[in-house]
């Protein structure tokens, strides 16, 4: 009986947030589990809950979360807020993986030597772009057409939405609310950031940046 009560509960659902492709102590000593655990249970899952609930019943119920994104100015502040926040988380985890994976490569190494003139530049503008976002909010490597940029965003915008002063297809973006990392790391912002690099994933980096 509970599981078919679940799965009415999902079907009847806009959205639904992903399931981890890993466990929370998987991306220790870096990120360490009892963050990953109240990060993904109680933050993500309630913007989750929340996007839910702001657009039931309105046109943008059964449309995909970059339809969203594109219209939040038209809607409540709780449609913007939540919309990011589900969008985001579920790119933060997707671009993280046990131990990271090799350098980028290929067509996205060559674009992002274009764009910043080695990795290592690279890692330093988006570093400073994290460390120096005041408050809440996110830093992004986008895809602007042809090119990569490096921007940020405050709370959970982010480039996608039509208020964002920031525009492009967010490829790889690190959390740089407390909550993502003040249990381990406390106000010590730029040391979180230097340990995301160890847990990049670069493959999905680039199956983004195809995409």
């Amino acid at each position: 009986m509970k599981n078919i009560e679940l799965q009415k509960t999902i079907s009847d659902m806009s959205f639904i947030q992903p399931e981890l492709k890993y466990d929370y102590t998987a991306l220790e000593p870096y990120i360490d589990a009892r963050t990953m655990e109240i990060h993904y249970t109680k933050h993500h899952a309630g913007y989750t809950n929340n996007l839910n609930k702001a657009i039931e019943g309105t046109e943008l119920d059964g449309k995909t979360i970059e339809e969203v994104l594109s219209v939040v100015s038209k809607f409540p502040a709780a449609v913007r807020n939540n919309a990011g926040g589900f969008y985001n988380h579920n790119l933060y985890w997707e671009v993280m993986q046990p131990g990271g994976s090799s350098e980028p490569k290929g067509e996205l190494a060559d674009a992002i030597n274009s764009a910043f003139g080695s990795l290592d530049a690279f890692k330093d503008v988006f570093s400073k772009a994290a460390a120096t976002r005041f408050g809440s909010g996110w830093a992004w490597l986008i895809k602007d057409g042809n090119e990569l940029k490096v921007e940020s965003t405050p709370n959970q915008d982010n480039p996608l939405m039509d208020v964002s002063d920031v525009k492009g297809t967010p490829i790889l973006g690190i959390d740089v609310w407390e909550h993502a990392y003040y249990l381990n790391y406390q106000n010590r912002r730029p040391e979180y950031i230097e340990a995301f690099w160890k847990v990049i994933n670069w493959d999905e980096v680039d199956r983004r940046f195809k995409g």
